[in-house]
């Protein structure tokens, strides 16, 4: 099960002190079965709403999104995740953006993947190659696959 998003979470700590301060005012009495109540909506919707925020993002993207991983070289060390997906959204849908960082130092190494729609990443690759984006040019290309390992037996 995965957690929550930020925005859920926020929804619910909400909710709980609505509920809480609504117990507040009942008697001892209402406030033992509202607690019961509560708690087991909360369950549930916890449930509910995991549930689907796994399987519809997650079908949507494997099932009607057929994707290409893109290469990004020579990026400027000071781009983040956030700059490179805008840049590329401007050529269609971006699904992913990642920029590698070395182990040691935590600094970016100037390169990274985009993984985007197939029918968008020609696209993005004939528009962005040996393009200027913050004073560096750019290279784009379709990633190349990881050589799986092979075990011998």
């Amino acid at each position: 099960m995965k957690f929550p998003d930020q925005r859920s979470f926020i929804i619910s700590a909400l909710l709980g002190l609505i509920a809480f301060f609504i117990a507040h005012t009942m008697s001892a009495a209402l406030q033992t079965q509202f607690a019961l109540v509560v708690a087991i909506s909360t369950l549930l919707g916890g449930i509910i709403t995991s549930y689907f925020s796994a399987t519809s993002f997650e079908s949507a993207t494997d099932e009607t999104i057929k994707t290409k991983t893109i290469y990004v070289g020579n990026l400027p060390y000071r781009a983040n995740e956030s700059v490179v997906r805008s840049l590329f959204e401007e050529q269609g849908t971006v699904v992913n953006v990642r920029l590698l960082k070395d182990k040691n130092t935590g600094k970016r190494r100037g390169f990274g993947f985009v993984e985007m729609a197939e029918a968008d990443a020609e696209k993005a690759i004939a528009a962005l190659n040996d393009k200027e984006f913050q004073q560096r040019t750019l290279k784009v290309r379709e990633a190349k696959q990881k050589p799986e390992d092979s075990e011998d037996e």
